[in-house]
């Protein structure tokens, strides 16, 4: 089987580490790496909220317990700094969370989509 680097993105919540768990399972099978990713808009402050850099740190502790590393990023273009990370790091498949909004996952996903290049797969999971 072909070796698949795998892209989690994640959002500063706890319940973000189903996804983690979840592609730790899918790369056993692919033989690649997992990289985790979070961007946040350069407005926000998260290490100002207790809670999020909280989650932060767990979701950190849960990537580290499975050889993988938590990037986080700025940036006011989501889209386009996961798409330039997944190039960067020769992602194969991208794993985000269902959105509780379809019509906002949606156009991100379509978005996203028009900026990767190479046939980069999305996944999306409950």
């Amino acid at each position: 089987m072909d070796t698949k680097n795998i892209l989690v993105c994640v959002t500063q919540q706890k319940t973000c580490e189903r996804l983690i768990k979840q592609a730790h399972e899918i790369i056993d099978e692919y033989k690649g790496r997992l990289f985790i990713l979070n961007v946040v808009g350069n407005d926000v402050n998260f290490l100002d909220s207790a809670r999020e850099s909280e989650a932060l740190e767990y979701l950190f502790g849960i990537s580290k317990s499975i050889g993988a590393n938590l990037a986080v990023l700025k940036s006011d273009n989501i889209a386009a700094t996961i798409a330039e990370y997944a190039a960067d790091n020769k992602i194969n498949c991208i794993i985000l969370g269902k959105s509780p909004v379809d019509k906002t996952e949606n156009n991100f996903v379509k978005e996203l989509k028009n900026l990767l290049k190479n046939g980069i797969e999305i996944r999306i999971l409950p």
